[in-house]
């Protein structure tokens, strides 16, 4: 049965089924008709990567590397294609770029550009891993030489058990404080006919409002340590880890970040960490991952931080700041990082910058 859809004037309620506009204007009463656009073009593109991982054995390659020297599964191709395909049709991106298609492209609209992991974790997927998307969304019509502070929206699309997306909205959208949520993506959009999936009801497609407002608690025993190879020859990483496991944090780690960050906003607490050293360099990037999760965790209430610079060649930031403020001066910017609760973060760079005053701000 197709789902009973809300109209733009009521009021999102948990266990309700909604299309994303009411939804947005629920959080938003103000919210610019293009961003709207934008992010409903995210959502859709959301359902329909779901629908094609349903259907993927994910390890199939399609014999190519992206700019970044990464092998190119014909997921990550599919996803990516289906993302630049959706902000496209919305006709309010003027510029977009991925990690699997690392350019500023022209997208003939006008009001936001978007940068865009299309398939975050696509290495687990063989092991049937919960995988995501990420973006981040910025007003104007260029990516380069922003900081993730400049977005307006975010969100991380999480592909598992159920499909769900965490949204954040900052306050220049908002009108207030800024605010993140998460949605999932509703039972009955979804028809199975013949082991295909397929929309029940054209461009209808539900979310729910499964938690109206993410806060990451200051303190919480919960550790997602990611490049924990770095540990071989970062002495202060190290030290870190072994804080961690000896005052009896829980290990919360899928082997990949999206999901293990998501973990901390579901739980309302806990630490991730992503350090580098000499040996095991830093491989997240910054416009396509750090920027727009750090941007979902800070309007969670949660602290963001980068990682001591290793080596004179690499993208770390000489000083501890937030993610938020590390310019985007090239789209491969890579570069590790921290987000958590703010006495956890705070911890961190006491043992990672030697900072015995950090806070959490």
């Amino acid at each position: 049965m197709a789902a009973n859809v809300a109209t733009a004037g009521a009021t999102p309620q948990l266990g309700d089924a909604m299309l994303l506009e009411p939804i947005l204007k629920h959080f938003a009463p103000n919210i610019d008709d293009k961003l709207i656009k934008v992010l409903s073009a995210i959502a859709k593109g959301t359902f329909l990567i779901a629908r094609k991982l349903r259907v993927s054995s994910g390890d199939a390659k399609v014999g190519k590397h992206n700019l970044f020297g990464d092998d190119q599964l014909e997921v990550d191709v599919a996803t990516d294609e289906i993302i630049f395909a959706m902000l496209r049709q919305c006709g309010a991106v003027a510029t977009a770029a991925s990690e699997e298609t690392p350019d500023e492209t022209a997208l003939g609209g006008d009001g936001y550009s978007v940068g865009f992991d299309p398939l975050d974790g696509s290495s687990v997927i063989p092991a049937n891993f919960a995988v995501g998307s990420i973006f981040g969304v910025w007003p104007g019509s260029h990516l380069l030489n922003r900081t993730g502070r400049e977005q307006h929206a975010a969100a991380m699309s999480v592909y598992g058990s159920r499909t769900s997306i965490a949204m954040a909205l900052g306050a220049e959208v908002t009108g207030g404080d800024p605010v993140a949520f998460e949605l999932t993506l509703h039972e009955d959009t979804l028809a199975v006919e013949h082991h295909c999936v397929v929309v029940s009801e054209a461009d209808q497609i539900t979310w729910l409002v499964s938690k109206e407002k993410f806060e990451v608690a200051p303190a919480g025993k919960v550790f997602a340590p990611g490049n924990l190879r770095a540990t071989a020859d970062n002495e202060r990483y190290a030290e870190l880890v072994n804080y961690w496991i000896s005052n009896r944090y829980t290990l919360r780690y899928t082997g990949g970040m999206m999901p293990d960050v998501y973990h901390i906003l579901i739980k309302g607490k806990g630490v991730f960490s992503n350090v580098a050293s000499a040996s095991a360099k830093a491989k997240l990037r910054l416009l396509y991952e750090v920027a727009p999760i750090g941007f979902i965790m800070e309007c969670a209430g949660a602290v963001t931080c980068t990682v001591p610079k290793v080596q004179a060649d690499s993208d770390d930031p000489e000083e501890a700041m937030s993610v938020l403020d590390v310019p985007i001066d090239h789209l491969d910017r890579r570069l590790g990082a921290c987000f958590g609760g703010a006495e956890e973060v705070a911890y961190y760079r006491k043992v990672m910058f030697g900072d015995a005053s950090a806070s959490a701000a």
